[in-house]
């Protein structure tokens, strides 16, 4: 227990002193000033609690599984955009956490468009943004080993439609355990 505490202690202070001394954000980040479609995305939270209503935050400062995996495991994107948006940091740190601390844990993140563009451009965006989420968990300290990805484009939609309701929902890097 002492151990696993003085681990988290110790990645938490690397992962500190590593993004003060970067000075300046990722390039795979986007500003936050555009909503999706003039909407909030699906699942993101203003508050940075998720969906839970007790306030009770966690190690991380989230409402995620006290000292487990977070929840919440779909990153949204904007259209034609691989730019991981602001309001997901906190969540990425949370996964990065976690899986730095339990190597032997693997993930899967599929990336996912909307049913706009070729099937081609798709699988390729799909990809960027699945690269896009490897790329920042990578920099906190989680193993490639760890992480592999994959593309479905648009041939898995999770909302059914050509509108921007469905369009908002089906742009998407899943995280799979």
């Amino acid at each position: 227990m002492q151990a696993s505490k003085a681990i988290r202690i110790s990645i938490l202070l690397s992962l500190g002193i590593f993004l003060a001394a970067c000075g300046g954000q990722p390039a795979t980040r986007a500003d936050d000033s555009s909503d999706l479609g003039g909407q909030d995305a699906p699942g993101a939270s203003q508050t940075g609690l998720g969906d839970q209503a007790s306030g009770e935050l966690d190690e991380f400062g989230s409402a995620g599984r006290r000292g487990g995996r977070p929840d919440e495991l779909i990153i949204y994107f904007e259209f034609d955009k691989s730019q991981i948006l602001g309001r997901y940091d906190n969540l990425l740190t949370q996964h990065a956490l976690y899986l730095a601390a339990n190597s032997q844990t693997r993930v899967r993140l599929e990336g996912h468009t909307d049913e706009r563009g070729t099937r081609e451009y798709n699988i390729g965006l799909g990809e960027r943004r699945a690269q896009a989420v490897r790329q920042i968990l990578m920099i906190q300290g989680v193993a490639a080993g760890q992480i592999t990805t994959v593309s479905f484009g648009e041939e898995r939609p999770v909302r059914a439609g050509s509108n921007e309701s469905a369009y908002t929902r089906n742009r998407r890097v899943e995280i799979v355990y």
